[in-house]
Parts: structure tokens; C-alpha cells; sequence
């Protein structure tokens, strides 16, 4: 496996060149994929670890020790640099601490870490909650501390425009950047302009979260680096269509009764041997 090091070191020499888009993994299958489709890095999403691999909303319900067994899975079959999306850091200070100390070993090239309160909800929804300025600092020092090695991206995402206003999430973001941040993540702008003001507001690495169907309008990468940005991510869009496709795969089956007219939307067992790495031997039958 490529150590946490050697994927920290690759993260930031590849935003020294310019934005970094990072589509976000679903399982270890989909993140071999991401890679394999010429994507220098991927991100792995707290939502799509709760969605995927629990089943359950992203409310808050996954354990650091899964999200761990996650990432290790993801790091084992891939060689880029890895984003994580570590929720609250699973606790105070010392479990934050604790979150990086996991996540790096695991093979986390960075991590994000959140000022709502727990349980938390998702960024583009209505209703959260923020932890004191004080308190969320507390915790980047403490993750900032933790870090083994001096490139791993610690990056502190602010839901406070959502639930404070612009002017508070600036403000959150510089405190942040005091505390021990490397760069900051605002969750849930609304505008082309506010993302552009933003940028003027706080001079360090950023990041944006192009998801769907949520609060930030589509932007491309290159629009999101000509306003300063460093990272774009994609957290569900793997996971969006696969589940599409699922559902629309398991209704023709069950009115036609055979899967034989959406085999040619299948990925065949050829490609898929392929894409895992493993060699068809020749007495096999062929797709």
C-alpha cells in the first residue's frame, strides 16, 4: 500500500499545479475505477460511508473504526492520494486527535472536519447546529497536533453560512486557519459570487463541494479554479448513478422476468477482471 506520506506529499504538489478534482469512491471497486479513469486523486464521502456501507442517513451513525475499515479497503487497491471526510472527528479534541492518527494510518492522504454540533446533519440541509468558535478550534489543534506527517491536509469545513451568515463563516474560517487548519472548506455556498467572494475573504487552501441537488449551483472545476479554489470534490455522484442504474436494472427484471435486454449496459466480466487486476484464465468462459 502507498503510505498516508508519500499520498499527503502527491495531494499538495498536484494543487500546486492547479485544481484538483476528486470524485468520491463509493466502495474499493468504484475508487479502482476512479483511478484507473485518470483522476490523480478521489475523496470518500462520511455521506456515501453512512448511504453504502450502513445503509442509514448520514445523521451521524458511523463509527470512526468504520470509517477507518473504509479507507484502509479504498488505500489497499489504489495509489493516489486519498480525502477523507471525517465528520465531527467523532468526539472532542482527543477523539479528533485520535480521527487523524486512524485516518493517516489508514492511508488518508487529508481529512475534513466539521464545526456542527453531533449528531450532525447534511450540509445542504436545513437545520444544523454549530459548535462555539472556541470549542472547534480546540479540536483543529488537537487534529493539528496529531498529524505524523507535516504534508497530511487538514482542511476545517464551516457550515456557518447556512445557520450564521456569510460574514460568520469567514470569520469561523480564519479562526480556524489560527487554530491549526491547512486549508477550509465552506459548505453550502449559494452563488457563483459568493464562492468568488469567499476566495478574497480567505486566503488559503480551499475547497468546494460540487454535490447535486443541493444548496451550490453547478460549476465547473475550471470556474472553481479561476476563483482561487484548490479542490473540487463530488461526493455522491458515483453513488447517485450506480443506485439509478440499480433501480432501473431491478425493475426490468422483475416485469420481464430475464435481465437479457440490459445486458448490453452491463459491465462485462472481461471489464471487470480488467479493472480488478486479474488475469482470465483461458479455459473460462468468455462474456
Amino acid at each position: 500500500m502507498v503510505p498516508s506520506s508519500v499520498r499527503s506529499a502527491q495531494l499538495r504538489r498536484l494543487m500546486s499545479k492547479g485544481v484538483v478534482m476528486l470524485p468520491g469512491a463509493f466502495n474499493a471497486l468504484s475508487a479502482r475505477m476512479i483511478e484507473r479513469e485518470g483522476f490523480s486523486a478521489l475523496y470518500v464521502s462520511g455521506a456515501v460511508l453512512a448511504n453504502s456501507v450502513g445503509g442509514v442517513p448520514d445523521v451521524g451513525l458511523m463509527t470512526l473504526t468504520e470509517s477507518r475499515d473504509h479507507v484502509a479497503h479504498i488505500a489497499g487497491v489504489t495509489s493516489i492520494p486519498i480525502l477523507v471526510d471525517a465528520d465531527t472527528g467523532y468526539g472532542g479534541p482527543e477523539n479528533a486527535a485520535r480521527t487523524v492518527r486512524e485516518l493517516e494510518s489508514a492511508g488518508a492522504g487529508g481529512i475534513h472536519l466539521e464545526d456542527q454540533e453531533f449528531p450532525k446533519r447534511c450540509g445542504h440541509l436545513e437545520g444544523k447546529r454549530l459548535v462555539p468558535v472556541a470549542e472547534f478550534c480546540e479540536k483543529i489543534a488537537a487534529a493539528a497536533a496529531a498529524k505524523a506527517s507535516a504534508d497530511f491536509l487538514l482542511i476545517a469545513r464551516t457550515d456557518a453560512r447556512g445557520v450564521e451568515g456569510y460574514d460568520a463563516a469567514v470569520d469561523r474560517a480564519n479562526a480556524y486557519l489560527k487554530a491549526g487548519a491547512d486549508g477550509v472548506f465552506p459548505e453550502a455556498l449559494e452563488s457563483r459570487e459568493e464562492f468568488a467572494r469567499f476566495a478574497k475573504d480567505v486566503d488559503t487552501v480551499l475547497l468546494a463541494n460540487m454535490t447535486e441537488f443541493g444548496k451550490t449551483p453547478f460549476l465547473t472545476a475550471d470556474e472553481f479554479s479561476e476563483m482561487g479554489y484548490d479542490l473540487v470534490i463530488y461526493p455522491v455522484t458515483l453513488q447517485r448513478c450506480a443506485m439509478k442504474a440499480a433501480q432501473e436494472a431491478l425493475r426490468t427484471l422483475k416485469v420481464q422476468r430475464s435481465q437479457r435486454s440490459i445486458v448490453d449496459r452491463m459491465q462485462t466480466r472481461a471489464e471487470l477482471y480488467e479493472l480488478l487486476g486479474y488475469e482470465i484464465p483461458r479455459s473460462s468462459p468468455q462474456p
